[in-house]
């Protein structure tokens, strides 16, 4: 199974890899992935004989978040039309959700692998695993603040429940990256790899475990523990998106996008 934004591979009988392979630089996730992404996990979960899923990317970096460039021509034209494009943007980021959504809510324990840069939309995907391990080189950041949007794929609505709401923050609010070392301090990782060969033998090592308890209950604990916050996800979810809906239409949101093309610091005026 391969799509233009990741593949499905298969090394045991129980278990499957969705590696990320972008289009974008660095596995960035444009239009395309949203889509792609959920349905392979819905069609995998779907099969009865799978008991593991594990997330990883391609090449010398797990994911560089969301692609800018691709996404800001499917959403610019909506940027112009006011109420109409408002309530377009917050449907749009609604339907974007549904691909970590689909992560959270599969039957499957869920494992990400992250090596190298983990930002945004990485950190998110994340945020909706069950496990998360990395390499030893691995950076993990919320860039969104940079550019002038409210994180609004349940990141800041997960990372709470696993990091606390002061380091969660600490992530939203400044943009700053935090090394392999201060994710596992904080809660995010379960443990480190010294490297992204290591890291991948960790990850299929540890589906193994989880592949060889029964599935039905295995599905159930996780059933039971996502309960617990779903409620809160949801609501967050929706005020994100309703507030990147007013956002993007923002001078600031303008701003942000001139820098990222030109290569330049941002000069954000409150407007």
């Amino acid at each position: 199974m391969a799509t233009a934004t990741h593949r499905v591979d298969r090394d045991h009988e129980h278990i499957a890899e969705i590696v990320l392979t972008g289009p974008g630089h660095g596995n960035a996730m444009g239009p395309d992935f949203w889509t792609e992404f959920r349905l392979s996990v819905e069609a995998l979960s779907a099969e009865a004989d799978l008991r593991c899923l594990i997330v990883r990317g391609d090449g010398k970096n797990f994911c560089f978040g969301l692609d800018l460039a691709a996404t800001g021509q499917q959403l610019g034209p909506l940027l112009a039309e006011g109420a109409v494009g408002r309530n377009r943007i917050v449907s749009e980021a609604t339907s974007m959700q549904q691909a970590f959504n689909a992560l959270a809510h599969s039957r499957l324990p869920v494992i990400v692998a992250v090596h190298g840069w983990c930002i945004g939309a990485g950190l998110e995907l994340c945020a909706a695993a069950d496990f998360r391990i990395a390499s030893a080189d691995a950076r993990f950041a919320l860039r969104e603040v940079k550019v002038g949007i409210v994180p609004d794929l349940g990141g800041i609505q997960r990372l709470p429940f696993l990091i606390g709401e002061g380091w969660t923050r600490l992530l939203a609010l400044t943009g700053d990256e935090m090394d392999a070392a201060q994710a596992a301090k904080v809660g995010l990782l379960t443990e480190i790899f010294a490297d992204a060969d290591q890291l991948l033998t960790g990850a299929r090592t540890l589906a193994q475990r989880l592949a060889a308890n029964p599935p039905l209950v295995v599905a159930a604990i996780k059933k039971v523990m996502n309960d617990r916050m779903e409620a809160s996800v949801n609501a967050g979810n929706h005020a994100a998106a309703v507030q990147n809906g007013m956002l993007m239409q923002s001078e600031d949101f303008a701003e942000a996008m001139r820098a990222f093309m030109e290569r330049r610091e941002p000069k954000f005026q409150g407007r």
